[in-house]
């Protein structure tokens, strides 16, 4: 199989109280969308890069690409409203046999977890980066009552990227919007049509920036990645 990247950057990131997109906001003195593109850029089994980004910003980030000196953008597509309009909208841009969606504010990413993903795709279909969760888990009412709780050692937190064969997840996003179906993430879109989606088991540092407290962690995360490679 050859794989395509569809790299979301439409999100206005409105919990981190910044004024532009989150995407922009520096990790390390480069943007969170430059660290993650750069992580596809050295993924040897990805081809190709399809970037989302919010209605206004396509040159913005085509500016980014320049300078970065990135080879494997092909195109910058406007997204939708919505997270799962933006995806379909990048898949749409692609010719790839397999696609990996990843949200480019897990700008942590590394190619050996990308190269993961796309390995247990073409193993088991589809597959998608996760860890296990740490705490233990409450499930609400919804009116401030616990009703449940889940059995831990079952439980995982998912992430990007994911991982999945490009027609199939169109297809899958079409019967979501005939079906007027929303989903959090791409995985869920194929759960909902009974298929199976592999866990690769990933790294609690690949952590999405959200607030702005995530920002200093992964600041933390990033110098620490750094002492590491240096001893190595």
């Amino acid at each position: 199989m050859n794989w395509g990247a569809v790299v979301v950057a439409a999100g206005r990131g409105t919990r981190m109280g910044a004024a532009d997109n989150k995407v922009y906001l520096k990790l390390g003195g480069r943007s969170l969308l430059a660290r993650s593109l750069e992580a596809f850029e050295r993924c040897a089994a990805v081809d190709s890069v399809v970037v989302v980004v919010s209605e206004g910003e396509r040159e913005r980030a085509a500016e980014l690409v320049r300078e970065e000196g990135f080879t494997k953008v092909v195109t910058i597509v406007p997204g939708g409203a919505e997270r799962q309009m933006s995806v379909f909208e990048g898949l749409g841009a692609l010719t790839t046999d397999g696609v990996l969606v990843h949200d480019a504010a897990r700008p942590l990413v590394t190619s050996a977890q990308i190269e993961a993903c796309i390995r247990a795709a073409e193993t088991h279909g589809s597959s998608a980066l996760a860890v296990r969760v740490k705490d233990t888990i409450k499930v609400s009412d919804g009116k401030g009552s616990i009703v449940e709780t889940p059995e831990r050692s079952l439980l995982w937190s998912v992430q990007t990227p994911q991982a999945f064969s490009r027609l199939e997840l169109i297809a899958a996003h079409r019967q979501a919007k005939e079906e007027g179906a929303a989903a959090t993430d791409d995985a869920m879109l194929l759960e909902r049509l009974g298929r199976k989606v592999a866990i690769v088991e990933g790294d609690y540092a690949n952590i999405k920036i959200t607030t702005p407290e995530d920002l200093p962690i992964a600041e933390l995360l990033l110098a620490r990645r750094g002492e590491k490679e240096s001893a190595s």
